[in-house]
C-alpha cells in the first residue's frame, strides 16, 4: 500500500467524521442535544468510526482498480422531536453533513487555483485534488434521494408526506435493489461528470 493511498484513507476517515460532527452541530442549533449528550460532537474519531465503513470497505476500495474509495461512519443520532422548527431543523441536519464536505472541497479548489500565488509544491497541488475529490464524492454520494442516504432526508422534508410515505413503502421492498442499481448502472457514468466538473474548477488534467 503505497503512501497515496494511505493518505486517500486517512483523508476519508477525518472527512467522514467531519461529516457526522456537523449533522450533530445543526440538530444542537436547532434545539436536539442528543449527539452532545452522547459525547458525538467530537473529531475524536474513535467516537465515530465504523469498523466496516470507515476502515474495511475504503481499504479494499483503494486496493481495487479506478481510484475510487468510498466510505462511511457511524451515523450521529438526533431527535427530531426536539427541533424547536421540526422540518427546517430536519432539512438542516440532513444538508449539514454533504455541506461540510462541499466547504472543504471549495476551500482546496481555491488553494489549488491560487497555488502559484500562494506558492505551494505541486505536490501540495497533487495532495489537494485528492482531498478535493473525496469530499466531492463524499458529498455528491450522500445527496442521492435513496435511503439511508442525506439526500434522502432532505428530500423527505421537501416534499409532500404522502409522497414521501409512499416512497418509504417502496424503498423498504426493494430498498437493495435500487441501491445495486445505482451503483452498477449509474455511479459510474455520475462519477464521470464530476471529474469533468473538477478537471474544470482546478484546472487540473486528469487521466
Amino acid at each position: 500500500m503505497d503512501a497515496t493511498v494511505i493518505f486517500s484513507l486517512i483523508i476519508l476517515i477525518i472527512s467522514v467524521v467531519i461529516h457526522e460532527v456537523s449533522h450533530g452541530y445543526a440538530a444542537l442549533l436547532f434545539g436536539d442535544p442528543t449527539a452532545k449528550h452522547q459525547g458525538r460532537l467530537t473529531l475524536n474519531p474513535v467516537k465515530h468510526i465504523d469498523p466496516l465503513g470507515s476502515i474495511i470497505l475504503p481499504t479494499i476500495m483503494a486496493l481495487l482498480p479506478g481510484g475510487l474509495i468510498l466510505g462511511w461512519a457511524k451515523p450521529v443520532p438526533y431527535n427530531p422531536y426536539n427541533f424547536q422548527r421540526r422540518r427546517l431543523g430536519e432539512f438542516f441536519t440532513a444538508f449539514a453533513g454533504p455541506l461540510s464536505n462541499m466547504i472543504i472541497a471549495a476551500i482546496f479548489i481555491l488553494l489549488i487555483r491560487f497555488a502559484s500565488q500562494l506558492g505551494v509544491s505541486p505536490e501540495f497541488v497533487q495532495l489537494s485534488f485528492i482531498i478535493v475529490l473525496i469530499n466531492s464524492v463524499l458529498a455528491l454520494f450522500n445527496l442521492i434521494p435513496i435511503p439511508p442516504l442525506d439526500g434522502y432526508r432532505i428530500a423527505s422534508t421537501v416534499l409532500p408526506v404522502h409522497i414521501v410515505e409512499r416512497f418509504e413503502e417502496f424503498s423498504q421492498r426493494f430498498g437493495i435493489f435500487i441501491v445495486l442499481f445505482f451503483v452498477l448502472f449509474l455511479w459510474n457514468p455520475i462519477f464521470l461528470v464530476l471529474l469533468s466538473i473538477l478537471q474544470f474548477l482546478t484546472g487540473i488534467p486528469l487521466s
